[in-house]
């Protein structure tokens, strides 16, 4: 009875994720081919070094929100003076940080209690004419006051006042934060009370920091379901030795997303020779391109790049027992009872040279209780997506200053 019980909540859970995951990647696809037009894409050299910082480095710990029902990472943080901890959906493809706020007109159920900025001695409401709203996507007035409103494509949407607040990460303190304080919110993020965004514009999180971290931030996402901590660290700390470090490419028409250049896909250590860079190209309209998400669960590739790699995979696993299709998955397996699995690897091959192969936790996924995993990738329309899955247990730090995007080696 208690398997059985088991067995019904992970795949409930599971496939919420899924659900999840796949309205978020169709509210990117919408954002990105509104906003696609006469755009350029520009790189990084790639000869350039990466940089050595000597700034102050601060964080905190990053947990799986998979518990919860959640395909999105936590971080824990302090809101307000004095610091209300609670925990921040990261999302690095949103350039706004918010949080629920009484009086809640409409709120969803979140682990903590609602932020009130009645008990905070630093909370400060931004004005129309302040240079902060105009800084404010799709700002608005009332009575005087800088208003904001996020909508998330599915249904989901915060609303509410800007203001100016103290966030606190352990022992750092960051003051003059602008925040959403929301008091309509409602959707899909499941226990946390509101957003930390990770994005490149001016008004994310990193964004607002500006130099003060040398413009960088790295985090390690701690593999889903696991009750162990990953990390969220700006400053030099963000930087690991021996990493892989990639160009960033820069899309003028979504400055909120970090974009690199994907040469192509290996199975067992071999290239996949149909897929070709051509596939991953972002143009000059501001169309397809790879994005790093955090807030995406599963990699999404082209359909022709997806097959080819779907193929290469099955070819390299044909002694492997098989099992139906689950949700957006089309290659599983039974490994049930099977305690040694050997699996060909995976890796990303980027422009310029960098080649990147990725755990097989990474790859290969269990959707529920019965031994059933499946190949953690699917075919999307027009944009590629690294999503969460594939970053997982892997250092990844953004120097937005230089231009690079670092893999690894360090692990969590």
């Amino acid at each position: 009875m208690t398997k059985t019980k088991n067995v019904s909540v992970h795949r409930v859970r599971f496939h919420d994720r899924i659900k999840r995951d796949v309205k978020r990647v169709a509210f990117l696809t919408r954002r990105l081919m509104i906003n696609s037009g006469n755009a350029t894409s520009s790189s990084s050299s790639s000869t350039r070094k990466p940089p050595r910082y000597k700034v102050a480095e601060f964080g905190s710990d990053v947990v799986s929100g998979m518990n919860q029902g959640s395909g999105e990472y936590f971080v824990r943080l302090g809101v307000g003076s004095p610091p209300r901890d609670q925990y921040m959906v990261i999302d690095s493809g949103s350039d706004i940080v918010w949080v629920q706020c009484q009086p809640c007109r409409q709120c969803y159920k979140q682990s903590d209690p609602v932020f009130d900025p009645a008990n905070s001695a630093t909370f400060s409401t931004v004005t129309c004419g302040s240079t902060v709203c105009g800084r404010i996507e799709n700002a608005n007035c009332n009575a005087g006051r800088c208003r904001y409103e996020v909508s998330y494509g599915d249904g989901s949407y915060t609303k509410g006042t800007v203001a100016l607040e103290t966030l606190t990460f352990g022992r750092t303190v960051v003051r003059n934060v602008a925040i959403g304080c929301g008091h309509w919110n409602r959707g899909m993020f499941v226990g946390a009370a509101g957003l930390l965004g990770l994005g490149g514009g001016l008004m994310s999180f990193n964004g607002q920091l500006g130099g003060q971290t040398g413009g960088t931030f790295g985090y390690c996402l701690v593999s889903r379901g696991t009750a162990s901590e990953g990390s969220l660290v700006f400053g030099r700390d963000a930087v690991p030795v021996g990493a892989v470090w990639v160009p960033l490419q820069h899309n003028p028409r979504a400055s909120s997303f970090y974009y690199v250049g994907l040469a192509g896909m290996g199975v067992g250590g071999v290239r996949v020779g149909s897929i070709t860079e051509d596939m991953f190209r972002l143009n000059e309209n501001g169309e397809g391109g790879v994005v790093m998400d955090t807030g995406t669960a599963v990699t999404r590739l082209p359909l022709q790049a997806y097959q080819a790699l779907r193929d290469a995979f099955i070819e390299g696993t044909a002694g492997l027992p098989r099992s139906s299709g689950v949700s957006i998955f089309d290659t599983c397996f039974n490994f049930f009872n099977l305690h040694n699995v050997r699996l060909p690897t995976v890796s990303f091959y980027f422009s310029n040279g960098p080649v990147f192969t990725l755990p097989a936790n990474n790859f290969m996924i269990p959707v529920d209780e019965e031994g059933t995993f499946c190949f953690a990738f699917a075919p999307s329309a027009g944009i590629s997506i690294i999503g969460n899955i594939q970053q997982e247990g892997i250092q990844i730090t953004f120097d937005g200053a230089n231009g690079f995007v670092g893999f690894g080696p360090n692990t969590c």
